[in-house]
């Protein structure tokens, strides 16, 4: 019935569009140091304020709650449905060639800079479909809110403390993922391990090393320092584990030392094996290096034991398994930090619906209990929406008479939005095939796409709200 009117209405809407993405991207919203009306720092709290300040000007009724969330409405009926969308970003990382991470810039169809498709545009497009709801005049009779948050990134505080004061809706669907609909989340896993050691005099030693910056981001850079080994008595040994891992390593003499950077491959922690991940690289160039002997030459020989490179699917720590709707377990090991009297480090596990904590945790922590580590940390439940409720028949149907493509629901490694939220899925703004270099270089999205998406959700805020 509105579909001919949604089609007419968006027809000149892609520079809104443009430019509404833009302003969101041009903000750091980096998570950054807490204070007052900004729980999460000040990037996060000067995005929210932008995108509250573009929902006002569209015609939404807006509320900035304490900092935490924002929140857009377009009437003051009872909610039918949230939209679900955050604002803060990974940090940009290395390796930005089309443009600068907060310089969004257009090229070939398509917007670049760091939040583009997490979530920045899928938060304008959110915002554009309640504007063309209100615009179109269509008679409502409940409401469709809007909440942007601020810290999806760093373990979506800023959701359970909205959520702890306010009621959840019917339906609540987040852009946080792809088309067509995610209904099955794994659970997460990400246990800290730590081993000491004394001073160690004897060389050739390791005097540091330093891999990751998120938990949640396989690690493209990492780098150590070598002391009573020359870069040319390395080298050799470099080729060597270039050849078998493909990471790629330099050579610096800093302050008496051989600095080693590892290069490989950034990706999504949730999907490890679209990287090539450094820190393991690394710990294998330093295993196969004449190091003398001692407590930290065993503690990586260790680490390169339970977390070898290529390895992500948790084989060598005895917790591979998979079942047939959320797939395999993955391991990612993506934070290490080695100095010379100890280590500290943390690898992302996402874990399938078969996944317990007898089979799943207990197992790992005795592995690394049994080389000497200390080892800490909590499994989370999986998140599942059954595929025949009312509501995802809804998205997907909308989905496949807008798009022309087969609906169906999917699972994934990564943890959107809805993780924790009762019979919430995942839906939009990336269609199938496309890659978004999600949390690396070049973040991207498809105008294109964003477009469908404000069209689409606008049908199904009319669906659900009308």
């Amino acid at each position: 019935m509105y579909k001919e009117q949604i089609e007419s209405y968006f027809s000149d809407k892609e520079r809104l569009l443009v430019d509404a993405v833009s302003r969101l991207v041009s903000i750091d919203s980096v998570e950054g140091k807490s204070a007052p009306g900004a729980p999460f720092g000040p990037g996060p709290a000067a995005a929210l304020e932008e995108a509250l300040k573009l929902a006002a000007e569209w015609g939404l009724v807006t509320k900035n709650h304490e900092g935490y969330v924002g929140t857009a409405d377009l009437n003051a009926q009872p909610d039918a449905l949230h939209l679900l969308c955050h604002l803060d970003v990974v940090a940009p990382g290395e390796g930005w060639s089309v443009t600068q991470p907060f310089s969004p810039k257009v090229v070939d169809g398509m917007i670049f800079g760091r939040g583009t498709d997490d979530d920045k545009g899928p938060a304008a497009a959110c915002l554009l479909a309640m504007k063309a709801v209100k615009d179109l005049g269509v008679p409502l009779k409940s409401n469709c809110r809007l909440i942007l948050g601020t810290n999806e990134e760093s373990g979506s505080a800023d959701i359970a403390w909205y959520f702890a004061r306010n009621p959840y809706a019917p339906a609540t669907f987040s852009p946080d993922s792809g088309f067509p609909v995610v209904n099955t989340e794994k659970g997460g896993f990400k246990p800290i391990f730590s081993k000491s050691w004394p001073l160690q005099e004897q060389l050739p030693r390791l005097r540091w090393l330093h891999g990751g910056f998120r938990i949640n981001v396989l690690p493209g850079d990492a780098s150590a320092a070598v002391e009573g080994l020359s870069m040319y008595d390395i080298q050799p040994f470099a080729r060597d584990i270039t050849a078998r891992t493909g990471i790629m390593f330099t050579f610096a003499h800093e302050d008496g030392l051989t600095v080693i950077r590892a290069r490989g491959e950034g990706s999504h922690a949730a999907w490890p094996e679209g990287g090539n991940n450094a820190i393991t690289g690394l710990v294998a160039l330093l295993c196969a290096l004449p190091l003398a002997d001692g407590p930290c030459k065993d503690a990586l020989k260790d680490l390169n034991a339970l977390l070898p490179h290529g390895d992500y699917l948790g084989r060598a720590l005895g917790i591979a398994q998979e079942e047939p709707v959320a797939g395999p377990l993955t391991v990612a090991f993506t934070l290490l930090e080695v100095t010379d009297t100890g280590l500290k480090g943390q690898f992302d596990s996402r874990v399938p619906l078969c996944a317990t904590e007898e089979n799943c945790l207990q197992v790992a922590k005795a592995a690394f209990e049994a080389r000497g580590f200390t080892f800490q940390g909590e499994q989370d439940k999986p998140h599942h929406t059954p595929a025949d409720s009312p509501f995802v028949k809804t998205l997907l149907k909308r989905y496949e008479e807008y798009t022309g493509l087969k609906g169906e629901c999917l699972s994934t490694g990564g943890g959107t939005y809805v993780h924790d939220i009762p019979g919430g899925v995942a839906f939009g703004c990336t269609l199938p095939g496309f890659d978004t270099h999600l949390h690396g270089a070049d973040e991207r999205v498809r105008i294109q796409d964003l477009m469908l998406s404000a069209k689409l959700f606008t049908h199904i805020i009319i669906d659900l709200c009308g």
